[in-house]
């Protein structure tokens, strides 16, 4: 059976609480909601079933670690197939006993878990303290086959890294989803806060347009301790176009309609996969070119 070309992508927006059967319970509801809406794809925002807990190195953390399957995915699978909708959601992983990943799963319209990414990157800021949690992906970069096109999904510190996008597009993505928990902390708001979404923002639309392909960023919003984070979910089209931004300080789900055929137009016109020179990229596998290098 044929994919349809326009598919309704729907970026959760939400605040969480100390609650987990709360916060669950409102992404189910916030699925219920967006499918009734028409959306095709929906796209819950990084760790949502609790606060961000990586603003602080706690090991009584770890508790909250689930395996996958496991209880919190099982509801967003059960979710995903009642509501005939494709489904990402991110997850604190608990793969063996002191291996822990950030993970998001992939749900099919039919409730198919069509597999895992395991987050890459991790980063170690102030009040980002991942590295404590998380150890990085072990299984590459992927592309899920889905009824409503193929999605790829990266999570919120691989979008600063242009190689995890191209890497993702070539297995086939027409959309990069982004599960998001970036937000302001309260000293540097004032002064860098406009920079800092501006860059945000500017990397997923870089990555939509040098792909061609569809973005979309479904970002926490609220303050949480010492990060007030900034929202701004949204949808970019393989132009670069802002399709739909969501605002800074309120819960929203945004469904924006995508027009995969629009891939084609984009890459055939703008044909950087056409032009790539892949004979010449052997120093990206390098951490730093410290002498020349003809490969």
């Amino acid at each position: 059976m044929s994919k349809p070309d326009k598919v309704n992508v729907a970026v959760v927006q939400m605040t969480c609480s100390g609650n987990k059967e709360e916060n669950v319970s409102k992404a189910i509801a916030k699925i219920a909601e967006a499918a009734q809406q028409g959306a095709n794809i929906v796209c819950l925002q990084e760790l949502f079933p609790g606060l961000y807990f990586c603003q602080t190195e706690d090991h009584i953390q770890f508790l909250q670690a689930e395996p996958i399957p496991g209880p919190t995915s099982d509801r967003i699978q059960a979710a995903a197939k009642e509501h005939g909708v494709v489904v990402v959601a991110s997850l604190f992983e608990k793969r063996a006993e002191g291996l822990f990943h950030n993970t998001a799963a992939v749900f099919d319209a039919d409730g198919e878990m069509l597999g895992i990414y395991r987050k890459m990157h991790i980063p170690d800021d102030p009040h980002y303290y991942e590295k404590f949690y998380f150890t990085p992906g072990d299984i590459g970069f992927r592309t899920f086959d889905t009824k409503f096109g193929r999605v790829g999904v990266c999570i919120c510190w691989d979008q600063w890294f242009p190689e995890a996008a191209r890497l993702t597009a070539l297995t086939g993505a027409q959309i990069l989803i982004y599960p998001t928990a970036i937000g302001w902390l309260h000293p540097e708001k004032e002064e860098y806060g406009p920079a800092q979404v501006s860059a945000w923002e500017t990397m997923m639309r870089s990555h939509a347009i040098a792909n061609g392909v569809f973005v979309a960023a479904p970002n926490r919003v609220g303050i949480e301790d010492n990060i007030e984070f900034w929202g701004h979910s949204f949808v970019v089209d393989p132009t670069g176009t802002l399709l739909e931004v969501a605002s800074h300080d309120q819960e929203e789900t945004l469904i924006v309609e995508c027009n995969l055929a629009q891939i084609e137009f984009s890459r055939t016109h703008w044909p950087f996969l056409r032009d790539r020179r892949i004979d010449a990229y052997g120093g990206l596998t390098k951490r730093f070119i410290d002498g020349d290098i003809t490969s």
